[in-house]
Formats: C-alpha cells, structure tokens, sequence
C-alpha cells in the first residue's frame, strides 16, 4: 500500500484550472502546483493569465503556464486544449472552475439571452473541455475531471436561478460522463463549494449591511470560508487518494444541507 503522502502526490502530473485567475479557482491552481503538479493557468484575459501564472510559478517552483480561453465559446477549447497538449504532452486533470452569475435576475424577468449567456460557460464549457481533454485521457489510461458547482444548485432561490439551474445541470452531466466514461479510467466529479469570500461576496457585504452575517448562518460552522480551504478537496479529487471515487458531488460548505 502506498504511503498517505504518495497518494496525494501530484509531482509530474499537469493539471488545467479554467477561470483560475482569482478567487478559489486562484487558490486551487495555486495548491496543484505546490503539490507537485504543472499547471495551467486560464481565464478570458492572456495578460492577467501571464501574470498570475509567473506569480503562482514563483510561489511554488511549479511550471505553470498562463493561456487564456472563454470557455463560453464552444469552437475556441480545441485549440486551448491543443496547445496545453503541444507544451506539455499529457493532461492528467481538468479542472472546470469557470463560472458566472452576471446579474440577480429572477425567473419572471429572465430573457432568453442572459439565459443561454449563462448555461454557454457554466455547462456548455465543462462539457467542451471535458470532451475535449478525452481522447488524451483515455491514451494515457485515465485522468481526473473535477466540475465545479455550488449549493445553490440544491436550494434554488431567485437571485440565483439561471446560476443554479446551470449547476444543477452540471451535477447531472457529471454523472452521465462519469458513468460513461470509467471504462477509460477517466474518473469525473463535482466539487460544490459553500460561502467563500470573494469579490462578489465583498460586494454584496458594500451594499447590503448584514449580509457577510447572513451568508455565514446558513451553514452549520457559521462562518464564510477562506479561498485556500478548498484546496485539500480539490487536491483529494485530482489525486490518487480518490482512486474509487466517481459520479460524486462533495460538498465543501461549513455543513449546509443538500
């Protein structure tokens, strides 16, 4: 049996963390690197890619890529997938983090262009990614995809409703590729993370007093999460320490109920 250590080692490993330039995608890409893995750096913009990767290589001693890509256009992740191929010659892990929330639209007022502007990054991205880091995978007798989600893809509430309705989506999707794909050893779960602070978090705490309090108590530590504690997590599901698991959605949120 391989040592706890070994099995969460990433060392030669190469991992992609989409929408990772801040936030926990940020601390994600950053806690791959320090265990050991090359990672890539992406978000829509090249130069703040670039910068963030120099800062995370520096950091860690990782060889970390910065290469953007919009994730909510469907033609363009073929060649982002090309080219992290053609730098490093593997990808063992996908991790799709890339997300929005644009506006707080309720589903009376939603129109059918914020709707599809929406669900184009948050499910129609992981499912172009993922389709195409496959073929890869499946060469190299496996890999790890982990999909990012959220609580509130349980919950619902109108603030929410397309976000949610997309990651609700995205659970099941991760379950049909899961389930399709253990033949290959292409392992795919979903990570649902609860209250981190964040820059949307900072901002709804400007302009509405209370609202950090709020958050805080629906969850059972009663508390709003630091970026870095989703680190272990992400880490477990992209390691060999998950070697059995797939088709699961693990919850990373103080205790909130599903």
């Amino acid at each position: 049996m391989r040592a706890t250590a070994e099995l969460f080692d990433l060392t030669g490993k190469v991992a992609i963390v989409t929408g990772s330039t801040k936030g926990i995608g940020r601390a994600m890409a950053e806690g791959l690197a320090r265990a050991g893995a090359s990672v890539v750096v992406s978000s829509r913009k090249q130069d703040l890619c670039e910068t963030v990767a120099k800062e995370i290589e520096a950091t860690t001693g990782a060889e970390v890529l910065g290469l953007a890509c919009h994730v909510g256009e469907w033609d363009v992740i073929p060649e982002f997938i090309d080219a992290v191929r053609l730098r490093f010659g593997r990808i063992d892990a996908l991790v799709n983090n890339a997300g929005i929330n644009p506006a707080r639209i309720g589903p009376a007022d939603m129109n059918l262009e914020y709707w599809r502007k929406v669900f184009s990054v948050n499910l129609e991205g992981p499912l172009r990614t993922s389709q195409c880091v496959l073929p890869l995978m499946r060469e190299q007798g496996g890999g790890s995809i982990v999909n990012i989600g959220t609580m509130a893809a349980y919950s619902g509430g109108s603030n929410v409703c397309a976000y949610g309705a997309s990651k609700s989506a995205l659970l099941n999707l991760t379950k049909s590729m899961a389930m399709d794909w253990a033949r290959w050893n292409v392992r795919v779960n979903m990570l649902s993370p609860g209250p981190f602070m964040s820059e949307m978090m900072q901002g709804g705490a400007s302009t509405s007093p209370g609202f950090l309090d709020l958050v805080a108590g629906g969850t059972f530590m009663k508390r709003i999460a630091d970026p870095d504690e989703i680190v272990g997590p992400v880490c477990y599901l992209v390691s060999d320490a998950s070697s059995f698991v797939t088709g699961d959605d693990l919850s990373v949120s103080g205790g909130m109920m599903k």
